[in-house]
């Protein structure tokens, strides 16, 4: 697991030290990844929440955005059913 956000590594640093993450969060503050994943608002520079589940193969399974993307169950679940899948 990993975040990325549009913020400086900094403030990033700042931010994951405050709530206690223990994943790496990552600074996309050239907006690339953002832009790349199409959750970019272009006119204020800001990512839109969102969490993409993404398999060992790099495939996008699952998708949460906005307000959904605040509540992890969603992603839970998908990473869940993509951990007991078959090879």
């Amino acid at each position: 697991m990993l975040g990325v956000s549009v913020d400086s590594s900094p403030a990033n640093r700042a931010f994951a030290q405050q709530y206690g993450f223990t994943f790496p969060l990552l600074s996309d503050f050239q907006r690339t990844v953002s832009k790349t994943y199409g959750v970019l608002n272009e006119r204020y520079g800001f990512a839109n929440r969102t969490t993409f589940v993404i398999d060992k193969d790099g495939i996008i399974r699952h998708i949460d955005r906005d307000q959904e993307a605040l509540d992890p169950s969603g992603a839970r679940q998908a990473c869940s059913l993509l951990e007991h899948r078959k090879p």
